[in-house]
């Protein structure tokens, strides 16, 4: 039955598609793992509180990960679209949403969906490289 349980599904694909990113990225070590993991946790708690909530999960965990990585290593992941001006890192759009995306907030450019930043290699002349 818990193969079926939406929540655990939701939970399981967002830890996947941070861990890919994160992997896509060379950052995935056993500590950020942990931070991985410990957003899981909360966002299973959070969803549980609000289950309209179940499809925001995603986005959130990739923003909860972006946050503790930027206490304790630096913004992450950086942005690949610009290549000058001071690195910046890209952020998560919708933030309470669906099918979050990561985006250059300076350039308005979609660079990846979450979970597919390695898939998105480089730059992104054409907006979304995962659109179709």
């Amino acid at each position: 039955m818990d193969d079926a349980d939406p929540l655990e599904q939701a939970l399981h694909t967002a830890r996947a598609l941070i861990l890919a990113d994160l992997a896509a990225r060379d950052v995935a070590d056993a500590e950020v793992v942990s931070l991985v993991e410990e957003s899981v946790t909360h966002r299973r708690w959070w969803v549980e509180q609000w289950p309209e909530g179940i499809g925001y999960v995603t986005g959130l965990v990739a923003q909860d990960v972006q946050d503790a990585l930027l206490e304790r290593h630096g913004r992450w992941p950086l942005c690949p679209v610009c290549d000058s001006g001071d690195p910046h890192a890209l952020g998560v759009e919708p933030e309470l949403g669906a099918d979050p995306h990561w985006v250059c907030g300076e350039a308005g450019v979609v660079v990846a969906r979450v979970g597919a930043l390695g898939t998105g290699t480089g730059t992104a002349g054409s907006g979304d490289p995962d659109a179709g």
